[in-house]
């Protein structure tokens, strides 16, 4: 059998996207938004998932575009509460592939509850979280992962709040796939992404991406070429990381499979063993 080319794969993956839906997108040029877009749909083309069989849901922000240019089942939710919704369709179609696409000021500010308490459930969702350390569509305010001393529209003389890890966090709540790369690393982000769509239960990709925008002009860091340029420099895989002292992780990324369980049980797993212990008894 004659290898795939190139060719042969790209248009295949041109199947999983909306060509009439407002190409090119509305993402500034050079934003992460698009590696990691690409990375999701390789991912999803290596696993030879039907499109059908999945269902891609989104908050507000640059990151929830993403489901208006995938030719996915797709809801564009209100701010916040793409998980919410995420965890009723997965609840009414356990069968389905349910993926979020979201930022880091939707899933961690006004969605933090709700990103708790997906991952305290353990419910089988792929949670994509885009990491830019700033609010992009809605001005350059600061949010929940903007480090401390970092300028941001709201915050002109730097952040004094200390910036939650995403990563950390769904762990602790209950989590059992997390993950972290950068967007300078598409390769390997999209391999990360296949894992955890393949794990059984509530999977956290945080993928590093970069704001050139607001808040690479903001903090001096340069244009979209230096941002990720500079992930490179400052990403540590987890091996390595494990051996570092602390003070030598202070500004890095370690990137890699953080954390994975596979003895928990899935939400919906639990659940549908309720509902047979109860037929039963009828």
């Amino acid at each position: 059998m004659a290898a795939t080319t190139e060719k042969q794969r790209s248009d295949a993956i041109l199947t999983y996207l909306r060509p009439r839906k407002k190409f090119p997108s509305v993402w500034c040029a050079g934003c992460g938004n698009g590696i990691v877009m690409s990375a999701l749909v390789r991912a999803i083309d290596n696993l030879k998932l039907d499109k059908n069989e999945v269902i891609m849901v989104s908050g507000i922000g640059c990151t929830s575009r993403m489901p208006v240019y995938l030719d996915f089942n797709s809801l564009h939710t209100t701010h916040g509460r793409a998980l919410a919704f995420a965890t009723g369709a997965k609840f009414a179609q356990p069968k389905m592939k349910v993926i979020v696409v979201t930022g880091d000021g939707d899933s961690l500010a006004i969605g933090g509850n709700h990103f708790i308490h997906a991952c305290r459930r353990n419910i089988d969702i792929t949670c994509i979280l885009i990491n830019n350390h700033i609010y992009g569509m809605t001005g350059g305010q600061g949010s929940p992962t903007t480090p401390a001393g970092s300028f941001s529209t709201t915050t002109p003389f730097g952040n004094s709040e200390k910036a939650f890890d995403p990563c950390a966090l769904a762990q602790a709540a209950g989590a059992t796939f997390v993950a972290r790369h950068t967007v300078h690393h598409a390769p390997q982000l999209e391999k990360i992404i296949m894992q955890a769509i393949e794990h059984r239960g509530f999977s956290l990709v945080e993928a590093i991406s970069n704001c050139h925008t607001y808040y690479g002009r903001l903090n001096k860091s340069g244009d979209a070429v230096a941002m990720i340029k500079s992930f490179k420099e400052r990403a540590v895989p987890v091996t390595k990381a494990k051996d570092m002292p602390a003070e030598e992780l202070v500004g890095k990324f370690v990137v890699g499979n953080l954390y994975e369980n596979n003895v928990k049980t899935e939400f919906c797993d639990e659940y549908q063993k309720m509902v047979d212990m109860l037929a039963a008894r009828k």
